[in-house]
């Protein structure tokens, strides 16, 4: 969750910046279907089956009905390490405000649509060193002071508006009330302070499919050694094994970041696929102009100029596969990546600019709260968005009923583009399609406050559908495993479809630094290959000192200008504490009374991943195989 003021992506001043919002002429205007498409596939498709019940399934009248076709939502949470990091306006309340925005929400609506006899399903990933943090005591013990303060603060807002006599305000911090008093129960007894628990016990039942990530959402194209990939994902992989006692199936690669293998001098560097074969992970998203080509849409589309424009020239290497080569290349079905029993995933390009587009997204609406504007006393948001020119003075007073119902509209209209969609690809393929809808998780609740409400309206169409199946992204792999390859370039969904986001001239001075600290984190592994003891701490401390460095976050920050300053502390904080600490380990003395005070000190504030192992960082190197052939980028 990340504050996102970004030129041309503030739809009517409401929507913040979101790193994928996108922008482009509607296609029609919003239609609300009357009554179901009678649009319907080919013969063929009744002989197929799949996920959720097959081909043809029965309808509530009787009779059957043919299956369209799958959606899942896949959801991305995530937040920068920011425990014991400060309050506000950058720290530790950045998680509160999700926790209390966004997580709890989301869990009451799921579980509220279980409580009344529905069958929610979705794809979510919750990023590792987001875990870490919903599951440390000490950000749960401030959460519930800080909705402590929330209700404290409204309160107050209802007495200031008795007092003068403004009965609408009144009403709304009454409601707030409520609300936050709802979150506080729920997240003392529904959930009994287990956020992660919770989620859990949805993916034990089968309406969730959590998947991994990089440990600390490290961009993991820039890293220069693969002992640093490998290590970001190994280390999620074991985080995901201590929160949920399962190993993960599918991962997000952070910022959808990807990089095809290559040669770099005489040394052979893995795609990321490989990696993820390495470490048994089966699948990973990406944007959809890396599937499809062409020119990139929206905020991928940015201008970008000059050194940082551009992805870098590689020489890259094509791996020999037997398997037939993709025909057409479309988001609606996944790929095997070429040389890896990997597949991936293709955002949908439609589905995702009604929640993400500036111009024609479902946030936008008028009626919807603003986001921007804010009391001076508590900070509570009383406004609605009003209109596309009004400034924030201007903004007219909120009211949660309008806005609830405006919510089922909106669902409507979004199944009704699935099944147009789903529809389309039915009529030309063998083959049930998935659309894949892609989103921050933190955008619903949070940005837009009426977002959870808007995800559970869809869920609960969608269960109640004859047509289109709810799945997740590995049970829809499952039954319909890909039967071609592709290649991807390197890509990310950042400014310009490259890395711009994360290098350019505000951030090129971080990466030599990144880069330096790779290496010596692979000396110290090589110096102590079995380390015991004090050691053992020393090292632990380190690798979770370097993960935390190379965390996407700072220089996403520091890029968007939202919290350059902040940003900038916190990775200089981290590198010094991995200096100092890489120093007493190769001086190879025991440590004095101040040296083990730094290490304690360091081992208090950064404590994520308690059972990091330090060798997942040693040096690997991976060889060219001679069919293997280098292609010239």
């Amino acid at each position: 969750m990340r504050s996102r003021t970004h030129r041309g992506c503030a739809p009517h001043g409401a929507l913040p910046y979101e790193r994928h919002c996108r922008q482009r002429p509607a296609p029609r205007g919003l239609r609300i279907p009357s009554k179901r498409s009678t649009i319907r596939p080919q013969a063929r498709w009744m002989r197929q089956h799949g996920p959720g019940g097959g081909r043809e399934r029965r309808a509530q009248g009787g009779g059957s009905t043919v299956t369209l076709g799958y959606f899942t939502f896949v959801l991305h949470s995530h937040l920068p390490y920011v425990r014991l990091a400060g309050r506000w306006p950058h720290g530790e309340e950045m998680v509160h405000q999700a926790i209390a925005e966004t997580y709890i929400p989301l869990l009451n609506a799921l579980n509220d649509l279980k409580a009344d006899g529905y069958t929610p399903r979705l794809t979510i990933g919750l990023t590792p060193i987001l875990l870490e943090q919903l599951a440390d005591p000490d950000v749960l013990n401030h959460f519930d002071m800080y909705v402590e303060e929330r209700l404290t603060l409204i309160q107050a807002d209802l007495a200031r508006f008795e007092a003068e006599g403004s009965a609408h305000l009144a009403y709304l911090a009454r409601y707030y009330r409520d609300w936050y008093g709802n979150i506080r129960d729920a997240f003392r007894n529904r959930y009994g302070r287990d956020i992660v628990g919770a989620f859990g016990s949805l993916q034990r039942s089968g309406n969730l499919e959590i998947i991994t990530s990089a440990a600390t959402h490290s961009y993991l194209p820039l890293l220069s050694r693969d002992s640093s990939i490998y290590g970001q994902l190994r280390s999620g992989i074991g985080s995901y094994w201590r929160h949920f006692d399962t190993a993960p199936r599918g991962v997000w690669l952070p910022e959808a970041g990807y990089r095809p293998p290559f040669v770099e001098g005489e040394r052979y560097r893995p795609g990321i696929e490989e990696f993820l074969a390495d470490l048994n992970l089966h699948y990973f998203f990406t944007d959809t102009h890396a599937i499809q080509g062409g020119r990139t849409v929206g905020k991928v589309a940015g201008d970008v100029a000059g050194p940082y424009g551009g992805l870098p020239r590689r020489q890259w290497v094509l791996p020999p596969d037997a398997r037939p080569e993709a025909r057409e290349r479309t988001t609606m079905r996944p790929y095997y990546v070429r040389a890896a029993k990997v597949a991936v995933f293709g955002r949908n390009e439609r589905t995702g600019l009604q929640v993400w587009s500036a111009s024609q997204g479902y946030p936008g609406d008028f009626l919807y709260r603003e986001f921007h504007r804010k009391d001076a006393a508590s900070g509570m948001q009383y406004w609605r968005i009003t209109s596309n020119t009004a400034g924030l003075g201007e903004k007219e007073l909120y009211d949660p009923v309008p806005a609830f119902k405006k919510v089922k509209d909106h669902a409507a209209h979004f199944v009704h583009l699935l099944h147009e969609e789903l529809a389309a690809h039915a009529a030309t393929s063998p083959v049930p399609g998935i659309v894949v809808s892609a989103y921050d998780t933190e955008l619903f609740g949070h940005w837009w406050f009426e977002g959870v409400a808007w995800l559970q309206e869809v869920l609960r169409l969608l269960d109640t559908s004859e047509e289109i199946v709810l799945t997740t992204a590995d049970r829809y792999l499952a039954d319909y495993p890909p039967d071609e390859v592709i290649d991807l370039p390197e890509s990310s969904w950042g400014e310009g479809g490259g890395h711009w986001t994360w290098l350019n001239p505000q951030t090129e001075w971080m990466w030599p630094l990144i880069h330096n600290a790779e290496r010596r984190m692979e000396k110290l592994v090589a110096l102590y290959p079995e380390a015991t003891d004090q050691t053992l701490r020393l090292l632990a401390q380190t690798a979770r000192e370097l993960v935390l460095l190379e965390s996407s976050d700072w220089p996403f920050l520091i890029s968007t200008g939202q919290a350059k300053e902040y940003a900038i502390s916190r990775f200089q904080q981290h590198l010094a504490r991995f200096n100092v600490l890489a120093g007493f380990i190769e001086r190879g003395e025991p440590l004095d009374a101040t040296d083990q005070e730094f290490l304690a000190t360091a081992e208090n504030d950064d404590n994520p991943f308690p059972t990091i192992d330090y060798r997942a960082f040693r040096e690997r190197r991976y060889r060219l195989l001679e069919q293997q052939t280098p292609v010239e980028a």
